[in-house]
């Protein structure tokens, strides 16, 4: 079975912003198993560490996440704008150009990837 990586914003000004990010994460990460990958979403690994430990402690681990998925996908797949997203900009980058392994914008495309 493959693992996805979801890639999307995290940060948000208010908790409720926060909340709406895990969620539309998480809903993402539904679409996924529907079409037989496991999703790996850091945001619910993560959602009620808030300054519980450093940023950098997050990131790190995140990345390790990140290295251990086949492939990954934002949630441009749902509608939403990963881009302004400092964090999802980097794992995108990572993903390509250092791990070389792709990045989906659209639920069709990793669909047709994961019959490949």
């Amino acid at each position: 079975m493959k693992v996805v990586y979801i890639i999307g914003p995290f940060r948000g000004k208010t908790h409720w912003q926060v909340y709406q990010n895990v969620q539309n994460a998480e809903r993402l990460g539904l679409e996924v198993a529907r079409r037989g990958a496991m999703p790996l979403i850091p945001h619910k690994n993560t959602e009620n560490f808030d300054g519980l430990l450093t940023d950098e402690f997050w990131i790190e681990g995140t990345k390790e996440l990140l290295c251990r998925a086949d492939a990954a996908i934002t949630v441009e797949a749902i509608g939403i704008d990963w881009r302004k997203s400092t964090g999802s900009v980097g794992e995108v980058e990572d993903m390509e150009k250092v791990l070389k392994r792709p990045v989906f914008h659209s639920l069709a495309d990793l669909a047709l990837w994961l019959r490949e």
